[in-house]
């Protein structure tokens, strides 16, 4: 189980848990990577101007200044061109196409696995330190709607090869909504569906209050964005159930038949794992079109995992327009998770594989060239620093996890012991490997 932070907000892993990290990080880049994406990685700061451009999250960021100076928060808040850590790696990225336009190829394919920050309160799945992992497509000029389509089924097999319970990605998308919404006489669409985004936090009952008392609806303008919200399926029917609440709008049909491209393509790659949920808003204001949340299924409490949607008006340089789609998995939510219900464990905290011995402290050169001949051939191998007795020299490897202990003689014969079972065997520091179960950790993943 992960500790608690000393530094409320600021997680650090012990080396056990941290290859859990890190092996959660290379399914991801290794998928990623297998749908041809390319790693990039932005400057930790941005402007203060740059970072509230876009989305009310002021109050999520950490603004930097040097010890001496005098300014307070709220001053450094109100200079744009004062520096803050980013909050997440999308506005970011925005501003790293626009800058670096000239030297990218696109439709530009980029993950990006980063820490971020942001000034919330401390609690399970919600740090102000973390590591998101992202994944993005922009054009230059125009987007290909296909590419809603493709990260959906990108994001299903990445956290499918992850040691987590089952997910759920519920997609929607703007365009439906807001098309709706103007559909029933709601025109200011985009306070609905901040409404709309707190209906899992507040219940309908509440939704239904705001919708009145804050944006005039009528009692049957509220119940009618309620129903819209209560649709959820695993394949195309809602289309139908959309149809049957008997509003007509353009932008309604637009947003429909693209959320019907998602989840037809979905249903027949990754059946049950995304659902046409039409309760999600997502709060941020850049998104235009399609918009995504994952739960773990059982740990709904926990919040989403992953989440994004298509972004059009984001970037842009002039009249150069650069729209894009992408989504972003909350790896420390995540792995805090996987720790905390023990969801997965490493099979030992360090790389090492073999500890050399010392027969004696004159010995140290010879197994420094046993400990070589292993590395050479991808053989994790520490030599003792010290020639203390043999039991003690064992008892080091086994409080470090290490599996195997080399003994070589004065006569030079080798020999290599199993710390685990006791087997001890001759062997030739030039050929002998480990089981490959051995050569490096493990992660092993708890039965369901």
């Amino acid at each position: 189980m992960a500790r608690n932070a000393s530094l409320s907000g600021f997680p650090e892993w012990l080396p056990s848990e941290r290859l859990v990290e890190l092996h959660v990080l290379d399914t991801l880049r290794r998928t990623f990577e297998l749908h041809g994406f390319s790693s990039m990685e932005t400057r930790a700061v941005e402007t203060v101007g740059q970072l509230l451009r876009k989305g009310e999250i002021d109050k999520e960021v950490y603004a930097l200044s040097r010890l001496q100076d005098e300014d307070n928060g709220a001053a450094a808040k109100a200079d744009p061109n004062q520096l803050a850590l980013h909050f997440d790696l999308t506005v970011p990225f925005a501003r790293y196409v626009v800058e670096n336009a000239g030297y990218l190829a696109f439709p530009f394919r980029r993950y990006q696995i980063q820490k971020v920050w942001r000034g919330e309160r401390p609690q399970e799945g919600r740090a102000r330190e973390f590591t998101q992992a992202d994944i993005d497509v922009v054009a230059d000029g125009e987007l290909p709607f296909r590419y809603d389509v493709e990260l959906a089924l990108v994001i299903v097999e990445a956290l499918s090869a992850l040691p987590i319970p089952a997910f759920k990605l519920r997609v929607n998308n703007r365009k439906l909504a807001e098309g709706f919404y103007r559909g029933i006489g709601l025109e200011d669409t985009a306070g609905v569906l901040r409404s709309i985004d707190k209906l899992e936090k507040i219940g309908t009952d509440a939704v239904a209050g705001l919708l009145k008392s804050e944006l005039g609806a009528t009692d049957e303008q509220a119940a009618a964005a309620l129903a819209l919200a209560s649709i959820r399926t695993e394949d195309t029917s809602f289309v139908a159930q959309v149809r049957a609440l008997g509003v007509t709008d353009e932008l309604l049909e637009e947003g429909l038949g693209e959320l019907e491209q998602v989840i037809a393509a979905a249903s027949l790659r990754a059946p049950g794992s995304v659902v046409a949920d039409l309760s999600i808003a997502r709060g941020l204001d850049y998104y235009t079109g399609t918009v995504y949340e994952t739960v773990l299924v059982g740990h709904e409490a926990l919040g989403s995992i992953c989440s994004g949607g298509r972004y059009d008006a984001l970037a842009s340089k002039g009249s150069r327009k650069f729209p894009g789609v992408g989504l972003s998995i909350g790896v420390t939510r995540l792995v805090s998770r996987i720790l905390s219900q023990e969801l997965a464990t490493a099979s030992r905290s360090v790389p090492t594989a073999v500890l050399v011995t010392l027969a004696n402290d004159d010995s140290w050169i010879q197994a420094q060239d046993v400990a070589a001949a292993l590395r050479s051939r991808g053989i994790s191998a520490e030599v003792a620093a010290k020639a203390d007795k043999f039991g003690k020299q064992i008892k080091y490897a086994d409080r470090r996890g290490i599996p195997f202990v080399w003994f070589t003689d004065e006569d030079g014969a080798h020999q290599v012991k199993d710390i685990r079972s006791g087997e001890q065997v001759a062997a030739d520091p030039a050929v002998w490997m480990p089981p490959s179960a051995d050569l490096h950790p493990t992660i092993t993943v708890a039965p369901n």
